[in-house]
């Protein structure tokens, strides 16, 4: 779409994995969590609101598929969706798969512990893993 340009930070914290109808879906380089990102392929879009109609109506189709497939993760029980842009203002959903023996729990996971990024081959497996689920 034109005009996107991802934030620095969240190509330095995560991978691509595909592009949805709106948003590109990403992976957060922590093995820690099974955690994905969407972020609009919108210029210029800080919050919610930022979207119009339609687009708000493809993030929530978006978000709840991405939901449902997380919900099939092994050991998850919870789904922690947050939209914070304190630190990175485009705007951006994170999708994480919870459970109450992760590292973080009850916590959120932001801030908590260290990041463990995925190994190269490993990485590589889950990207191909997500986007056969994607289909």
């Amino acid at each position: 779409m034109s005009g996107f340009t991802l934030d620095p930070r969240l190509d330095a914290d995560s991978v691509f994995i595909a592009d949805g109808p709106l948003s590109q879906i990403r992976l957060m380089n922590d093995m820690r969590f099974p955690w994905l990102l969407l972020v609009p392929r919108i210029a210029d879009v800080n919050e919610w609101i930022d979207l119009d109609g339609a687009q708000q109506r493809l993030l929530l189709a978006e978000m709840n598929r991405l939901s449902q497939l997380l919900r099939d993760e092994p050991g998850v029980q919870k789904i922690n969706i947050g939209a914070l842009g304190n630190v990175v203002r485009q705007l951006h959903l994170h999708l994480v798969g919870r459970h109450d023996q992760d590292s973080a729990w009850p916590g959120p996971v932001w801030g908590a512990g260290h990041l463990r990024p995925y190994l190269s081959q490993r990485l590589a497996a889950r990207i191909e893993y997500w986007r056969q689920r994607l289909g």
